[in-house]
C-alpha cells in the first residue's frame, strides 16, 4: 500500500514500484490524501476551479493506476495544500481504517523532508506513521469500531540518492517548495542512509506510460518528451527506500525487494 498526496505521486514517486510487484501478483494499493485541486490545468487560461481540477486529476489517477496494475484506488477527501491543517485524529483514522481493511504487509509513503519539503508530503508521511500504529491496536481500545487490528510487517519512506536525483534533475525543473517565505529544496540522501533499492528496469516503458495520463500536469513535464530510452530507463526503473521498520529482517545490508523477510 502506497499512502501518497496527490495524483502523479503514484507514479513520479513509486511508478516502478508498483509496477514491478504488480506484475509479480502482489496486490498493490493506492490512498490518496487529496485530489490535487490547486495543482496545474494544463495551459488553459482562464484556469477551472477546484472542482473541475480534481475531477481530472482523479480521472487521471485512475487511468495512470490502471496502468501500473494497482488493484485499488481509494482518496481520503482532503483539500490540496491544505493537508497539514486537516483534523490529525479524523485523517489518522482513515488511513488506520484502510490499513485495517487491506491489510497490507508493507506499507510505502513519503520521508520526514517530503521529499523537498512540500507540507503535504511532510502531513502523509506523519499520518501515516500514526496510522500504523493506530491500525495496529485498533481492536483495542473501544472508538467503537468493529474492524479487526493489522499490524504492517514493514514500512518505508521514498528516497532519493545520488543516482535517482541525478536522473530527476535531467528531466525536471529545480524541485522545491516555498513554505511560510522559506525555499525548501530536494535533499540527496547520503548512500549510507539508503537501506532498499528495487530494480523496476523492466518496467520504465509502463511507468511512462502512467505518467503521460497526467495530461493536465504535462506542461511542466514536458522535458521528458525529449528523454532518450536510455534516459527514461535511469529516471523510471530504479527506486531507493529507506526503511522505517521491519518485523521480519534487518542488519546493514541494503534490500533489494520490499518483501525481504516476508517471502
Amino acid at each position: 500500500m502506497c499512502v501518497l498526496a496527490h495524483p502523479d505521486d503514484e507514479s513520479l514517486g513509486t511508478g516502478g514500484t508498483l509496477a514491478k510487484y504488480a506484475s509479480e501478483g502482489v496486490e498493490t494499493f493506492v490512498v490518496t490524501a487529496t485530489r490535487g485541486e490547486r495543482g496545474r490545468f494544463g495551459d488553459v487560461e482562464p484556469r477551472p476551479g477546484p472542482d473541475v481540477v480534481g475531477r481530472a486529476r482523479e480521472a487521471e489517477l485512475r487511468a495512470a493506476a490502471g496502468v501500473l496494475g494497482v488493484k485499488e484506488v481509494s482518496f481520503l477527501d482532503y483539500l490540496d495544500a491544505d493537508l497539514d491543517q486537516a483534523p490529525p485524529q479524523e485523517v489518522i483514522e482513515k488511513i488506520a481504517g484502510h490499513i485495517c481493511r487491506i491489510r497490507p504487509q508493507v506499507v510505502v509513503t513519503f520521508g520526514p523532508d517530503g521529499a523537498y519539503g512540500h507540507p503535504d508530503h511532510i502531513a502523509i508521511s506523519q499520518f501515516t506513521a500514526a496510522a500504523i500504529v493506530r491500525a495496529a491496536g485498533a481492536s483495542d481500545e473501544g472508538s467503537g469500531s468493529d474492524r479487526s487490528a493489522h499490524a504492517v510487517s514493514k514500512c518505508y519512506h521514498i528516497t532519493w540518492d545520488e543516482q535517482n536525483w541525478t536522473a530527476y534533475q535531467l528531466a525536471f525543473k529545480k524541485l522545491s517548495s516555498k513554505v511560510d517565505g522559506v525555499e525548501r529544496l530536494a535533499v540527496v540522501h547520503p548512500s549510507w542512509l539508503i537501506t532498499t533499492i528495487v530494480d523496476a528496469s523492466a518496467h520504465w516503458e509502463t511507468v511512462w506510460r502512467a505518467v503521460q495520463c497526467h495530461k493536465t500536469q504535462m506542461s511542466v513535464y514536458g522535458r521528458l518528451s525529449e528523454l532518450t530510452p536510455e534516459e527514461h530507463k535511469a529516471l523510471w526503473g530504479r527506486q531507493s527506500f529507506y526503511r522505517v521498520f521491519s518485523t521480519v529482517n534487518g542488519g546493514r545490508t541494503r534490500e533489494t525487494d520490499l518483501f525481504e523477510g516476508l517471502r
